[in-house]
This record gives structure tokens, C-alpha cells and sequence, in this order.
């Protein structure tokens, strides 16, 4: 599937355009151009972009500053069907056409439906997405056709089973989230390597959280190399698990940029100390986490609510280390989907009756009503 263009494995995410204010359609398009010449200039060529990124500005943004300005051949383009806006088969054509139009070209080298998760996947495939994307493959439209997804592994492994004509997966693989119990990095991984497909890495760094992580883990990472940056040990963590064809980072200035760039060029995947090293690192940030639960879901059987408590911490927790920056009402709403919320918890305590940590989980709850139930 991967061609000599598409070797090196940093691509260029374009959520996180450099801005000239804090309006994110507020593009800096000088800069922008320099990024995408230094970037093919050092031999990398994917460029990945979407339909809401940069509240639909990121697609307008590549064709302006990448598609104009150089060749089509001299890089891989990468696009994804909104398929939360899609309401019934006639859309997908509308939107896909759309993003030609916007994108300035006549095919993606990959193309995704985005952001599948199980009730996204439930009205995709009712609505004949995946032999969409199968027909644009057949026309020449897009030469690679896979999904992106953020949800649990039992629910990839359906997508995969029911669809194992796709070319390739996109998952959230980080060091911190590689044991989450909401985002199962490890296990998501794990699935898409069953199934023989290619992975793409989305959310390497955690939206720029893994950049500057706690002090405890910088001075752990610094300790053992000085000059190497907090982000180069994420993205490297990434990129150096077997069938990971791609990290994508979604780079923010040039020095971002020159920094990925300096170890992607002639990528070395971490070594046995290193990657010791990196599994402290996100041991460290486990133990700081606000509710320590391990995820072993003793506590979920017997709720009368059906509450994905472990899950429900999770979130919670990473929403408390990273703040916004890893789209945790996403996360959330996911968690509760078909389930309890938090505050439909009826304090019966059957879950602490099964907590190996004997956490105060009724408690904990609360704290997470709080944090995402608001008005």
C-alpha cells in the first residue's frame, strides 16, 4: 500500500495550523507556505487535513499553501468524510466532491470516514459509507481507503471483521494513553496488528500535553538525553511500534516542525533503555493521576445503572492532567453513550463491595458529574 514517497513517518496534521490571532480560521499562510517547503524539502510527504479542522479553514489552507504551490506528485494527501454530517447516501458524493473542490485536487492519495465509533459505525454502515469509499477507490479518487477511530477495541475489532477490505486504521497511540481505559491505546493497537492492517498514529504527543509533560518526567527524560525534546520521546514511543506506517503530528510553527523533523529524518526506533525509560515516564503520570483506578472493571457487572465507571475515570483523569487539549467531552459522551452517567449513580455501593483499590467510587463519581454535566 505505501509507496517510496510515503517512507519517512512524520506527517504533517493540519488541526493545529499556526495562527496570526486566536481565531483558528485566522490562518498564517506565510508561515504555513515555509512549513510545507521545509517539509517536502526534507523528504516527507504526508499531509493529512479534514473537514472540520480549523472550523472547515484546514482543507482551504492546503490547497492555498501545499496544492498550488507544488507539485501534485511531490506529496500524499490525506482527507476524511464528516460522516456525523451525513444524513442519508446521496451525502456522501455532496461532501466528497466538496472537498475536492476545496482541496484543489482530483483524488486523495488516502481517504478515511471519520472519526468512527460504534454508533458513528452503526449509521455509517446503514448508510453504505464503507462501499463508498470502496467506489472511489475503484474510480481513482482515493488510492487508500481506511477510518479513524477513538473508541474501545472490542468495537475496532467489529469494524475490522465486518470491513476487512479497508486499507489501513488511524488510532490514538500515545505512551500516557497506552493503558488508559478509555482510550486502550495498547488494545486498539493490538487489534488492528491481528487484523494485518497498516496504522496511522493520530495524537502522538496528546495534543501537545506530552510536550511538557510533569517536571518529575522531564527531568526523567532530560536525565538520560539533554538536548532531545519532551515531544521527540512521544513521537519516537509512536513510531517505533511494529506496523505503525505513519505518525502524524499536528505541527504548530516551524520550530515544531525542525525539531520532529531533526530525529524523523533517519528515524531510530527507542531502544531497550529508552523504552524503559518511557514506560516510567507514563508510570509517573499514572501515579499522579486525581482517581487512581486500574481499570479492571470488577466494579461495572454488577451496577445497576450500567455505568462505565472505569472508563468515567479515565476521562476524568486525563481531563485533569491535559485539560482540553484531547477533546474530552468527545470522550465523555462516548463513555455515557448507552449507559449510565455519572449522576444516575443510585449509591447502592455494590462497586466498592468489588474494588480491588477500595476506591470511594461513589465520590469519585461526583467529581465527574461535576466536571462534565453542567448546565
Amino acid at each position: 500500500m505505501t509507496s517510496e514517497k510515503s517512507k519517512k513517518k512524520l506527517g504533517f496534521g493540519c488541526m493545529r495550523l499556526p495562527l496570526l490571532s486566536e481565531d483558528v480560521t485566522d490562518i498564517d499562510f506565510e508561515t504555513l507556505n515555509e512549513m510545507f517547503d521545509r517539509f517536502l524539502a526534507e523528504g516527507f510527504t504526508y499531509v493529512d487535513t479534514a473537514y472540520p479542522y480549523h472550523q472547515e479553514h484546514s482543507e482551504a489552507a492546503v490547497r492555498e499553501c501545499l496544492v498550488k504551490r507544488h507539485p501534485r506528485e511531490s506529496f500524499l494527501l490525506a482527507d476524511k468524510m464528516p460522516v456525523y454530517k451525513v444524513e442519508e447516501a446521496g451525502d456522501y458524493e455532496r461532501y466528497f466532491s466538496e472537498q475536492l473542490e476545496r482541496c484543489g485536487v482530483t483524488y486523495f492519495d488516502y481517504y478515511l470516514l471519520h472519526n468512527l465509533w460504534s454508533e458513528a459505525y452503526e449509521k455509517t454502515a446503514k448508510l453504505g459509507g464503507f462501499e463508498f469509499i470502496q467506489k472511489l477507490k475503484a474510480e481513482g479518487k482515493a488510492k487508500n481507503v481506511g477510518f479513524s477511530f477513538h473508541d474501545t477495541a472490542p468495537v475496532l475489532d467489529r469494524i475490522l471483521t465486518d470491513h476487512p477490505e479497508v486499507d489501513f486504521v488511524q488510532l490514538q497511540i500515545n505512551y500516557s494513553d497506552w493503558k488508559s481505559a478509555s482510550i486502550q491505546s495498547r488494545e486498539c493497537y493490538e487489534v488492528a496488528r491481528r487484523h494485518k492492517k497498516p496504522i496511522i498514529v493520530m495524537e502522538p504527543v496528546k495534543g501537545g500535553g506530552l510536550a511538557n509533560p510533569p517536571e518529575e518526567v522531564q527531568k526523567l527524560l532530560k536525565g538520560h538525553s539533554p538536548d532531545a525534546s519532551c515531544a521527540s520521546w512521544a513521537i519516537r514511543f509512536a513510531a517505533s511500534h511494529e506496523g505503525v506506517m505513519m505518525v502524524l503530528s499536528g505541527m504548530s510553527s516551524l520550530a515544531q516542525m525542525e525539531d520532529n523533523m531533526s530525529y524523523m529524518k533517519d528515524f531510530r526506533p527507542l531502544d531497550e533503555k529508552e523504552a524503559g525509560l518511557v514506560a516510567q515516564a507514563a508510570e509517573i503520570i499514572a501515579q499522579s493521576t486525581a482517581i487512581p483506578c486500574t481499570g479492571c472493571q470488577y466494579c461495572v457487572d454488577d451496577c445497576p445503572m450500567h455505568i462505565n465507571i472505569p472508563r468515567l475515570f479515565s476521562v476524568y483523569n486525563f481531563t485533569q492532567q491535559f485539560g482540553t487539549n484531547n477533546f474530552p467531552a468527545m470522550h465523555y459522551n462516548r463513555a455515557v453513550a448507552g449507559r449510565g452517567k455519572p449522576s444516575d449513580c443510585v449509591g447502592c455501593g455494590m462497586c466498592e463491595n468489588r474494588c480491588p483499590q477500595h476506591l470511594p467510587i461513589r465520590e469519585n463519581l461526583k467529581l465527574v458529574s461535576a466536571m462534565f454535566e453542567k448546565e
